[in-house]
């Protein structure tokens, strides 16, 4: 019995002492920082977009009055001009129309002329009843007769040229939709869609039937390009932009911003600004309806310095867990490092947009400095006031060595009651 209480005080004796020597490996496991060093270059800001392209003109060629297509005299890449048929209507109900109109026209004019003649017939016996009367061989009842009947006809007379006038402009109007029924090109252009084909029927009703699609001139494109309220107000007019269509990916196109346009795009609350890049398309290889990632240039500056943007993602109180992440008592304790804002990683903003980062001294300690970014690539950020020179390192994270990260391993079996300090340790 006394032998096993021996055998027993000595196996938790090295239990405790193999565990002691753990956490003192731990503890005493160095730390190792990644870093950039601070360059010194150009450096270009760019705001990304993706559009379509379209041309800078086209009109939509449509019809006015509802009839069968009886002929087509445009196609796809037609070329037309100003003026040029390039489709037509049947037009037999027009001409019947008209024909009806213009004989309604002819009949309002003879009724005019019968009007007129009634009216002198009537002006004739006013005059002489009026001598009667001053005779005094007719009543006064037969003069007001007379006067009535004249002012009859000569209210007649203005009814008879009104309804000239109306027939006029039914006739005026026939004329029209018989007209209507010849579709002519608007523009010098190129078809790029024809919507409709011989003998079917386009119906013009409250809005107009699209028969033809007419870009004015292929050569300029424009890209329409949605960008989002975020990245809106580093854009301007006259700006550079590069952008690559899927059809060419290793060719750069270079256009202009010629509009920023004010109306918002809303998309499941999503708000963004179409911007028009303007594009010479002389070689005509840029097609309507290509789709384009584009890169907007807002600012550009030459011989600045320059430091990675993980650099300012790194926090150190991060790195001290590898090496003090066991306390006395054996559970999990985070302790900063000198200098190091206790409240994370969200500290690193200073006030008036200054930022935190942590150069790496020649000791192989980690110092904080302060800065005030300027403008970014993406990648790399300008450093506008700071004490960084040139060739420092910044500090951009934690490298830990593949044996120093099997050390942090616990034996099988080992430590059972340690599973979630374990887990986390393997999270580094």
């Amino acid at each position: 019995m006394k032998k096993l209480l021996w055998i027993g005080v000595v196996v938790i004796v090295s239990v405790i002492a193999a565990r002691q020597f753990w956490l003192t490996g731990v503890r005493s496991a160095p730390i190792q920082y990644r870093t950039a060093v601070v360059e010194r270059g150009p450096i270009v800001a760019v705001v990304g977009a993706t559009g379509t392209i379209n041309p800078v003109t086209s009109v939509q060629v449509g019809a006015q009055v509802t009839g069968k297509i009886i002929s087509l005299h445009a196609d796809f890449n037609s070329v037309v001009k100003a003026g040029e048929v390039i489709a037509r209507i049947d037009p037999s109900l027009f001409q019947t129309r008209r024909d009806q109109a213009a004989a309604n026209l002819v009949n309002a004019k003879a009724m005019w002329s019968k009007t007129r003649t009634e009216l002198a017939q009537r002006k004739r016996e006013l005059d002489r009843t009026q001598t009667l009367f001053q005779r005094e061989l007719v009543s006064q009842n037969d003069l007001d007769m007379a006067t009535t009947a004249y002012e009859s006809a000569q209210a007649q007379l203005e009814v008879s040229g009104a309804q000239i006038k109306q027939a006029q402009a039914l006739l005026d109007t026939a004329d029209l939709d018989l007209k209507y029924t010849v579709i002519r090109s608007p523009v010098n252009g190129i078809v790029i869609a024809r919507n409709v084909e011989v003998g079917q029927t386009v119906t013009a009703g409250f809005t107009t039937p699209n028969i033809f699609l007419i870009a004015l001139d292929l050569t300029k494109m424009q890209v329409d390009t949605n960008v989002s309220e975020s990245d809106i107000g580093g854009i301007r007019e006259g700006q550079e932009a590069l952008f690559t269509v899927d059809t060419y990916p290793q060719v750069d196109f270079r256009g202009v911003v010629r509009q920023i346009r004010n109306a918002p795009i809303i998309v499941q609350n999503v708000v963004t600004y179409d911007v028009v890049v303007e594009v010479d398309n002389r070689d005509l290889r840029l097609k309507p309806g290509m789709t384009a990632n584009v890169s907007i240039t807002v600012a550009r500056k030459d011989d600045v310095l320059m430091i990675p943007n993980a650099a300012f993602r790194f926090f150190p109180s991060q790195s001290a867990s590898v090496g003090q992440r066991m306390g006395e008592s054996g559970s999990d304790v985070v302790k900063p490092l000198p200098g190091a804002s206790p409240q994370g990683p969200h500290a690193s903003g200073g006030s008036h947009g200054r930022k935190t980062v942590w150069k790496l001294t020649d000791s192989g300690d980690p110092t904080s400095v302060l800065l005030q970014p300027g403008i970014s690539d993406g990648s790399k950020t300008e450093v506008v006031e700071s004490e960084l020179r040139e060739q420092d390192k910044i500090i951009v994270g934690i490298a830990i060595p593949q044996g120093e990260r099997k050390a942090n391993q616990l034996p099988p079996g080992f430590g059972s009651g340690q599973k979630s300090t374990s887990s986390r340790d393997k999270g580094l």
